[in-house]
């Protein structure tokens, strides 16, 4: 049995901005305290926490919440999510003894979640500290449905209630049902090369102010008009999208390696005028951290939605799309001056380092 310190940290079902935050954070742990072991308890794939995390960890495949099931990155089906959720609610006695034995058994020291509900009283029944980082709780997101909803988020308020400890990131509602909150800055990874050589590695020509990064989450987006992309000739734009076809002027990172690692959507954001992306925290903060401007679509009936554009607003220079100017034939909005924001500068950029301190000085590493 392993006398390392234990951190289980728990990620959301859901996406895989939550899994990149919080990876994001534990390899500031491993970088600073590298003896810690970490157990993250999660859906992602490996290979996403990997092109995050240099050290090892272990993974423990666990659903510990029903996130919202999405055909895309904006486009949700709440009969699934009501039909998802409630088995994770109807499970949620046999889950938390299931989780609560393997923490037992394993010594963890210190439990953190982003930002599963049950993350919380597992940790209570297990008796170690429970921690949580996010912007937003589940019970925000779901009680605007309203219906067999409103109980849900009832339960998983009561859940977020007996946290020990929340960070609390830019980009939040109030998330008052949290007891202990303490405020951190932005979080997110740093571009790992030097953006010169990774120019001439993916063999870029248009200077930055032609060059887009399409970025639309995990689950990318239905229906990207990419035959728009034929307007604009001598400009390049940057994919992840497996699904995007294979265009003069467009570049499929999803794959590609470079000096042993997988490129990252924050390591070209530097070589780019501007992301075209969909809401979501993490595109959000990276691109905050390194200072370039986005071109968001909306993401109507998620509640998260209007606190991170107000963000937005506020810290980057930016455009707002309505969806037909998204699916309309002509992209003329990327020729278009962005709208500059009324608080430039103002979002601390420590998460990061704060979240993964409190852990190391938990641990006494």
């Amino acid at each position: 049995m392993s006398r390392r310190p234990i951190l289980y940290a728990a990620i959301t079902n859901h996406g895989f901005g939550h899994a990149t935050r919080m990876a994001a954070v534990l390899a500031t742990v491993q970088h600073l305290c590298p003896d810690i072991l970490l157990l993250v308890v999660t859906t992602a794939p490996r290979w996403l926490l990997e092109s995050y995390l240099t050290g090892d960890f272990i993974v423990r495949t666990r659903a510990l919440d029903g996130g919202v099931v999405q055909t895309d990155g904006v486009t949700m089906d709440a009969a699934a999510t009501l039909a998802q959720v409630q088995d994770i609610y109807q499970r949620r006695h046999r889950l938390m003894a299931g989780e609560v034995q393997f923490i037992q058994q394993n010594r963890v020291g210190l439990v953190l979640g982003d930002i599963p509900p049950l993350v919380a009283p597992i940790a209570r029944a297990a008796g170690v500290p429970g921690w949580m980082m996010g912007n937003f709780g589940w019970d925000f997101i779901y009680r605007p449905w309203g219906g067999e909803f409103l109980a849900l988020a009832d339960w998983m308020g009561e859940c977020f209630s007996q946290s020990d400890r929340l960070f609390r990131l830019p980009f939040h509602e109030p998330m008052a049902a949290f007891p202990h909150i303490t405020d951190v800055g932005l979080t997110g990874g740093d571009p790992r090369f030097a953006l010169g050589e990774l120019r001439d590695y993916l063999g870029l020509t248009a200077p930055p102010e032609r060059t887009v990064l399409l970025t639309f989450g995990g689950l990318g987006l239905e229906a990207v008009p990419y035959g728009n992309l034929a307007q604009f000739p001598d400009w390049q734009f940057l994919t992840l999208d497996a699904t995007a076809p294979k265009l003069p002027n467009l570049i499929q990172l999803r794959g590609l390696c470079y000096q042993g690692h997988p490129l990252r959507p924050v390591d070209v954001m530097g070589l780019c005028r501007c992301i075209l992306s969909k809401p979501g925290y993490g595109t959000f903060a990276e691109a905050c951290r390194l200072g370039v401007p986005i071109i968001t679509i909306n993401r109507e009936g998620f509640a998260e939605t209007p606190v991170l554009l107000a963000g937005l607003r506020q810290v980057l220079p930016h455009r707002i799309l309505q969806d037909r100017e998204f699916f309309s034939p002509q992209w003329d909005f990327l020729r278009e001056p962005l709208t500059e924001p009324s608080q430039p500068g103002t979002l601390p950029q420590d998460g990061n380092g704060a979240i993964a301190q409190a852990i190391v000085d938990f641990f006494g590493a």
